[in-house]
């Protein structure tokens, strides 16, 4: 439904092949969030997962689909999103720990998006980041947005969890934040989908 909404959207309102993949990537990720408390087992997400995969190349192949598929440079984001959601989903249903599945999620979910609406759409005092005397197609703003809004989503999510607003609480938020700026500050072509993810998972596993 939100994949036919997106697509009847990018057909009447013609806007770019680039806002439409994102509201797409925002959306879908977002109502997988709740997971955890509807499906028991990883074994209803691997279908999930390889339906989706099996979509998404099918109208790829078929040129349809044009709000996720109608941008210019080449990625393979839109297969690793699926992939991502399913080994995300294994790792929390394996530990018992809803909490290692909902917060990278929700930063995929907002943070992903964010960075790379305003790091496309935003272009003056927004200069692209160089790294060892490389420049990267990432940019101050987008990747500035990313780390603000990880570390502010991380902050809210853990004072649920945890129940305090704390220095651990603060800390481990700002760790994430800064880890999964960094996981998608050197990720390309659409590896970031992957990286984010289990940025995340990797930090609350060790400091939670």
């Amino acid at each position: 439904m939100l994949l036919t909404f997106n697509e009847l959207a990018y057909r009447r309102l013609n806007p770019e092949g680039e806002i439409t993949r994102k509201f797409a990537h925002f959306s879908s990720v977002l109502a997988t969030v709740p997971f955890p408390y509807i499906f028991p087992s990883h074994c209803y997400i691997l279908v999930l997962a390889l339906l989706f995969a099996v979509v998404l190349f099918v109208t790829r192949k078929g040129n349809q689909l044009k709000s996720i598929h109608g941008v210019t440079r080449k990625s393979v984001g839109s297969y690793l999103l699926p992939l991502s959601i399913y080994i995300t989903f294994l790792i929390s249903n394996i530990s018992g720990n809803k909490f290692l599945y909902i917060l990278p999620m929700l930063i995929l979910a907002i943070s992903d998006p964010m960075a790379a609406i305003l790091g496309i759409n935003i272009k003056a005092y927004n200069g692209r980041i160089k790294l060892m005397g490389r420049k990267l197609n990432k940019t101050w703003l987008g990747s500035g947005a990313f780390l603000v809004s990880s570390f502010v989503t991380s902050l809210i999510a853990l004072y649920f969890h945890r129940g305090a607003y704390d220095l651990k609480t603060f800390w481990l938020a700002l760790t994430i934040g800064v880890v999964c700026t960094l996981a998608e500050l050197i990720s390309w072509r659409g590896f970031d989908n992957l990286s984010i993810p289990l940025s995340a998972v990797a930090v609350l596993a060790l400091f939670l």
